[in-house]
């Protein structure tokens, strides 16, 4: 059996039969000049160019021949099954794309390259989701996001069918440095904004699917810029049975921390190691290992802020200046076992066992003495913008000793059998969480020298007019210790179809999943709940002149909780607290197309969900504290509108519109907007070259959110407070000149060892945008009014980038 193996590959392989479903041997498989022939059980594999239509012929004495065209990723395995036919009639000609797979199950496919080569503050496969539409998130050095009106816990993310989990105790993006997905390590991207199958879990919002490499051949991988850098690794064994990558990075916020307005002595390392290996025991058992061991440590020591707000007329400035400093540190080791046994050519095996565990320190004591007041607006004067007059004086002592230890272990069973034209699917697994969690958080807040209350007291402090005689307490006080235990058995099953109706070609998916939890501990009342998640798809690709695809997806979704969504604003754990639950309804359509004779496709989808069972939460810039009582009810409908092509030959860009509308009603007292209302998105990512210089690429990142609600006191009524944050504007431009690439490689020189290399500028926030992500509120102790100072995330930053490949 002889095969190529080009920079850029994809693999087709599968059985070749007869009409009466026999396999075919010495079947001659053919493209260009290269080829391969069928073993005596019909079985073939080959290699073709990736990214390219690349035309295969299926010929043999006795039969009619096949010519089928395919245009496939790099990286992808895709199996073809033909039926070769003794009748005169040729079988006609079809062109199988990986991405039209994905098209029918409403799944978006992303490239990697892309996602490697695109500018951003947090570059990686979530900077790349922020393109698209219903997906938002209004920090860019957050690594999470929200998609068509979830918050960041509804996000499902997998690597190589492991699920993956993220640090329980961020509150802020700075915090967060490294996201799980290396995108070194990635081969293929799928994305699912909703109504997806019963083979992913239990989430309400979204699925990232996440493919990581096998690789073919030994290629080394290097990314550095003044954020840090990255170094891959990978390579397969002379007998082809052992094959790994592994990759190391280290991040570095400073370059945008220290670029925001609050002056900081501002420490932090955030780096990780990843490897996935794979060894073939035989051509029907295949063990693989998913490892992750990441060390995060955040030492945060402000100094001072100035932030000027208000009027033209009315000027005024917030000046802080700060004493003490935050240390936190994050620990993650993740591990997965997969083997997987190729029973026969129908049937397909795999057992995966995974244990995730996570330490989490966050302790912090800081003190903000701030001075609120008039700023000098005269023009030319030499104390222009200092604080003339102050109209309020007070402090803020925040102290903060939180701890958490997590070990979370999996075992599951999955497995997929085809007959057909049919694929039955189905899974069984067990989930034990064991969650170990202090949380200790107090704030005081004094204004001219008189301690302020908590909001919610009953009595009113009215210094300095009148001497409060009341106790002394803190303006917030949090404290508790859980050890909880959770337990989860869940198992779906699934069937797909590929059929037609007519001249019309039509997918059907059905399935079902089941989910049962309990949740013990110390001080903790037994729970015990199951739920039944039923879900369907339809596509049909009807024999129109114009392409056209039409599907539809619906199903009940629940989201049985993890443990801080059973931990309520007190931090006490409420076992009782019930999976939310929401009716999905999805009507898409693509429309694939030529313009300029380059191939564009519009994609077009209509969603509804209904929730129930609500568990109502504030959101505090990446933190989430949720009210652990399934008191409300919500909804939320939108459209999502994608055009992507070759704007550029050669180049993939899109545009991206959305628009949203979610609200909840929380005790029946009305409907009213939920955190992540995000209304209008437009977005757009755009590739291109100088035509004179076709080595000087150019990358553009523009998101336009309008403004969520928020920026209230965590503390607040939701109902008293709907403002919303400002709208958030950016553009994030790279500029690369590459010296080598595949179509551009050296026998002699310097440049000789490198299969790629390139050097570029970034700059983020090109327009220098001031974006904020939530509000300072300070008081006015005489007139009794609050002020919201909105604090500002990063200005405009320049960074410096190289890649290679060896």
């Amino acid at each position: 059996m002889l095969c190529i193996v080009h920079s850029q590959t994809a693999t087709i392989k599968g059985i070749i039969l007869d009409s009466n479903n026999l396999p075919i041997s010495n079947v001659n498989i053919k493209t260009g000049t290269t080829g391969t022939v069928t073993n005596d059980n019909g079985f073939y594999l080959l290699k073709i160019q990736s990214n390219q239509d690349v035309v295969v012929e299926f010929t043999h004495i006795s039969h009619k021949k096949i010519e089928s065209t395919f245009n496939l990723k790099n990286g992808e395995t895709f199996e073809f099954n033909p039926v070769m036919s003794i009748s005169v009639e040729q079988i006609a000609t079809i062109i199988i794309s990986g991405k039209r797979q994905n098209d029918v199950k409403g799944v978006t496919t992303l490239n990697p390259e892309t996602i490697r080569k695109i500018p951003g503050a947090n570059a990686g496969v979530e900077n790349l989701l922020m393109t698209l539409p219903g997906v938002s998130n209004n920090n860019e050095l957050s690594t999470q996001y929200a998609v068509r009106g979830g918050n960041y816990d509804e996000n499902l993310v997998y690597v190589n069918d492991i699920e993956i989990y993220r640090p329980f105790l961020i509150r802020s993006g700075q915090q967060e440095g490294l996201s799980f997905v290396n995108t070194d390590l990635v081969q293929n991207v799928d994305f699912s904004s909703g109504g997806f199958q019963a083979k992913f879990g239990d989430k309400l919002s979204s699925v990232l699917d996440i493919t990581y490499k096998n690789p073919y051949q030994f290629e080394v991988n290097a990314d550095l810029s003044l954020l840090g850098g990255s170094v891959s690794v990978e390579g397969i064994s002379k007998d082809s049975k052992l094959s790994g990558i592994v990759g190391l990075r280290y991040r570095d916020n400073s370059l945008l921390v220290n670029a925001k307005e609050t002056e900081t002595n501002y420490d932090p390392v955030f780096a990780d190691v990843q490897t996935y290996l794979t060894y073939k025991f035989t051509d029907k058992f295949h063990l693989s290992f998913l490892g992750n061991a990441s060390l995060n440590k955040y030492s945060y020591q402000p100094q001072t802020r100035q932030t000027n707000f208000g009027t033209l007329t009315d000027p005024l400035a917030l000046i802080v200046y700060y004493q003490g400093q935050e240390k936190d540190q994050y620990q993650t080791l993740f591990g997965a076992f997969k083997g997987t046994y190729f029973a026969n050519d129908k049937l397909n095996l795999h057992l995966i066992a995974s244990t995730y565990h996570t330490t989490e320190e966050e302790y912090f004591d800081i003190l903000a003495q701030y001075n609120l007041g008039q700023v000098n607006a005269n023009i030319g004067d030499e104390n222009l913008g200092e604080v003339e007059f102050s109209e309020g004086i007070g402090g803020q002592l925040n102290h903060g000793r939180n701890d958490l230890d997590a070990l979370i272990t999996n075992i599951e069973h999955k497995g997929s059998y085809n007959i057909n034209s049919n694929q039955i699917e189905w899974s069984v697994k067990y989930t034990h969480e064991d969650i170990r969690d202090r949380l200790v958080e107090w704030e005081v807040i004094d204004s001219a020298g008189f301690s302020l209350n908590p909001p919610k007291l009953d009595f009113f402090n009215e210094q300095p007019y009148t001497p409060y005689e009341g106790p002394l307490v803190a303006y917030q006080n949090v404290r508790a210790t859980n050890n909880a235990k959770i337990n989860r058995l869940q198992a779906y099953t699934q069937w797909s179809k590929r059929s037609t109706i007519g001249t019309s070609d039509v997918w059907y998916n059905a399935g079902v999943r089941v989910h049962n939890w309990s949740v013990s501990g110390e001080n903790i009342e037994s729970s015990n709940q199951t739920v039944f998640s039923p879900r369907a798809q339809f596509a049909i690709k009807p024999s129109w002149r114009k392409d056209m695809l039409f599907r539809i997806a619906a199903g009940l979704y629940y989201q049985p909780p993890f443990y801080r969504e059973l931990r309520d604003r007190t931090a006490t754990v409420q076992p009782d607290v019930k999976a939310q639950q929401s009716i999905h309804l999805v009507l898409g359509n693509d429309y694939s197309f030529k313009m300029w004779d380059r191939p564009f496709k519009l994609t077009t989808e209509a969603y509804y969900k209904n929730l129930n069972d609500v568990n109502p939460y504030t959101l505090e810039n990446v933190r989430i504290r949720y009210s652990a009582t399934n008191n409300a009810k919500a909804y939320a409908y939108g459209l999502d509108m994608r055009l992507n092509g070759e704007f550029v030959p050669g180049t993939e860009s899109w545009f991206s519109f959305g628009y949203l509308k979610t609200e909840e009603n929380i005790d029946n007292r009305g409907y009213i907007a939920r955190p992540t209302d995000q209304r209008l998105k437009f977005a757009a990512l755009f590739q291109d070259y100088v035509p004179n210089i076709p080595n000087m690429k150019m990358y553009l990142n523009l998101v336009y959110n309008t403004g969520l609600p928020g920026g209230s006191p965590s503390y607040a009524d939701p109902y008293e407070y709907q403002n919303r944050l400002p709208a958030y504007k950016r553009a994030d431009l790279g500029l690369l000149f590459v010296l080598v690439d595949e179509k551009k490689q050296f026998k002699s020189g310097w440049k000789k060892p490198f299969k790629e290399l390139s050097f570029g500028i970034e700059i983020f926030n090109l327009f220098d945008v001031q974006n904020s992500i939530t509000n300072t509120w300070v008081r006015d102790v005489y007139s009794k009014r609050q002020y919201a100072i909105p604090n500002y995330l990063t200005p405009r930053v320049f960074n410096v980038r190289t890649t290679m490949k060896f």
